[in-house]
Parts: structure tokens; C-alpha cells; sequence
């Protein structure tokens, strides 16, 4: 039989605030599949995420297949905006949801593995970050500052990701990111440079997987996944567009209806799909894969004209 066995393997999983979002999702299937996992965790969230996970609030969701319960090696405060701690102002570092986070910056989590766990330590690294402070803006109206912001923290926090724990991989490791279609195609809603920070990062895993593989020996992917009504995604407008009598809904509601009916596989896509997704490109039986960028959308990438009655309606 050809498992999925990532036994003997640690994960950091960075971007992971919950439990409803496609982090937590590849978190839980490496996990399910005997990894070790980690998480970096924005620290404004941070609290709240430890107080709903000892308070047993999402029990439910930590349930493995075996019977098991998925647990944290480590929850790791992280703002991907800030390379090395320097970096964070000061009345970033001053605020009450900082200042005794310790080092928060991508450097510091990279410190901090390696002081808990020495030399060599992981094997895979997933980026689920990507914040855009004017994503409910036109790009017309998008400030200079919203976009390079959208790009620094969506984006190049991965080229950090890489640059920082590609050393504490052992040979042959596995990076993996998370975009979305809006990279390639027009999704108006989704703005304030968001489109332009997932078409880079595509573009960086093309190059780093060159640069990373050459030196290190580690592969790195992306999975264009299709949307999802998670609580990080509800900050994309209260309302898109309603020509199709959608007034009412929110963007990414619209925007899960729409991909559902016109997919060839007309059923909304679950986080556990992109979980299980990711656990293979991180797994052994992937060695032979990097630079891509997988599709995992119910095949809604694949369309080139909306269906105006969906088929079986």
C-alpha cells in the first residue's frame, strides 16, 4: 500500500491563527501522516489562539483519523513583516500584544527552533501567510505604501521563510506556499495589491526551488487554492459585486458560489483537500516535484467561459 509517511519529521507550519483556515488544514494532514508540527502564529492572535486551545474549543478539529489528537510542539509568535526584530518599530514592539512575545520576526522563530531543537531540525516549511492592508481597494486606488505592504508580508516573507530555515532543513526538505487564482486571472474585490503579491510569489517559487535545490538539496512548491469562507478570508469586502443578484453576500461567499457552480466538479472545495494536498507535496512520494504551482480548485482554473445555467441545476 503507498501511504503518506512523514514519520520521524518536523513541520513549521507558519501562519496558523485557528482552526477554519487552509494552514491549520495542511497542519492537521501532516500531522495525521506523523509529522511533528510547529506553527507561527501572528501575535495579536496568539492569545487567543492558546486560550481556545486550552480551554479545549476546538477539541473537535484536533481529532486525527487513528483516533489520535493533533498537538503543537511549538506555537511560535510570528509577524512575517518583520525579517529580523530590528525591523519592528517601536510602538509595534511597545504594544501590549508584543512586548512579551519575545523575538517575533521571521529571524527569531528561525532562533528559537534552533536553540529548542538544534541543528538540522526540520524537514518541511509551509507559508500561509498573506495580509493586504487595502484589499478591499481598486488597484487604482491603491496606495504605494498598501501595495508594497501586501507584497512584502504575502510574498517576499516567503523569499525570508526560505533564506532563514532552509539552513535547519535536513537534505531534501519541502517548502510549500499557498496563492490563489487571482494571480493569473482578474478578480475584482480582490485588490489593494494582493493580485500582485500572489503573482509573485508564484514567480519566487519558480526561482527558489532553482536557488534551494542547488544549494541545499530542498524542493519548493505552491498550491493555487480555491476560495474559502475562513475567518481570514472575511476581510476581503462585506460585499462584492452583485450583478448576478448576489447583494447581500460577502466577496468571498460570492466568490465560493461562483467557483462551486462553474467548476467541472460542482462541489465547494474543503480545507481538508488542500490539507491532504499539501501532506503529499511535502511527503517522500513528491521527491521528483519543485517549482510548480499546483492547482487543487475543483478544477475551476481549467474554465475559460462562466456557465450561465450550471449543468444539473
Amino acid at each position: 500500500m503507498l501511504t503518506i509517511d512523514l514519520s520521524g519529521k518536523r513541520a513549521f507550519v507558519a501562519g496558523v491563527a485557528d482552526d477554519a483556515g487552509y494552514g491549520f488544514a495542511i497542519a492537521k494532514a501532516l500531522a495525521q501522516a506523523g509529522a511533528r508540527v510547529c506553527v507561527g502564529t501572528w501575535p495579536p492572535a496568539l492569545g487567543i489562539f492558546q486560550t481556545l486551545l486550552r480551554r479545549g474549543k476546538m477539541d473537535d478539529s484536533l481529532q486525527l483519523g487513528d483516533g489520535g489528537k493533533l498537538e503543537f510542539e511549538r506555537i511560535l509568535p510570528l509577524d512575517a513583516e518583520y525579517d529580523v526584530l530590528d525591523d519592528a518599530p517601536p510602538d509595534v514592539r511597545d504594544n501590549k500584544r508584543y512586548k512579551d512575545q519575545g523575538d517575533f520576526s521571521i529571524q527569531g522563530c528561525s532562533d528559537r527552533l534552533r536553540a529548542d531543537f538544534g541543528e538540522s531540525c526540520l524537514d518541511i516549511v509551509v507559508h500561509s501567510l498573506a495580509n493586504g492592508a487595502e484589499v478591499n481597494r481598486e488597484m487604482l486606488a491603491t496606495t504605494r505604501r498598501g501595495y508594497l505592504g501586501a507584497v512584502g508580508v504575502s510574498a517576499y516573507s516567503m523569499v525570508s521563510l526560505v533564506a532563514r530555515l532552509g539552513p535547519l532543513m535536513r537534505r531534501g526538505g519541502a517548502f510549500l506556499s499557498l496563492s490563489y487564482l487571482a494571480s493569473e486571472r482578474v478578480i475584482p474585490g480582490y485588490g489593494g495589491g494582493m493580485s500582485s503579491a500572489k503573482a509573485a510569489l508564484e514567480s519566487d517559487t519558480r526561482v527558489l526551488a532553482w536557488e534551494a535545490g542547488r544549494k541545499w538539496g530542498h524542493r519548493v512548491n505552491c498550491i493555487s487554492a480555491g476560495p474559502l469562507a475562513s475567518r481570514a478570508a472575511s476581510a476581503i469586502g462585506r460585499e462584492g459585486p452583485s450583478e448576478a443578484g448576489e447583494k447581500g453576500k460577502s466577496f468571498i461567499e460570492q466568490m465560493v458560489d461562483y467557483t462551486r457552480d462553474n467548476a467541472p466538479l460542482r462541489e465547494s472545495l474543503a480545507a481538508r483537500e488542500v490539507g491532504a494536498a499539501g501532506a503529499f507535496l511535502c511527503s517522500p512520494l513528491a521527491s521528483g516535484i519543485s517549482g510548480c504551482v499546483i492547482h487543487v480548485d475543483k478544477g475551476y482554473h481549467a474554465m475559460g467561459k462562466a456557465v450561465a445555467t450550471p449543468v444539473g441545476s
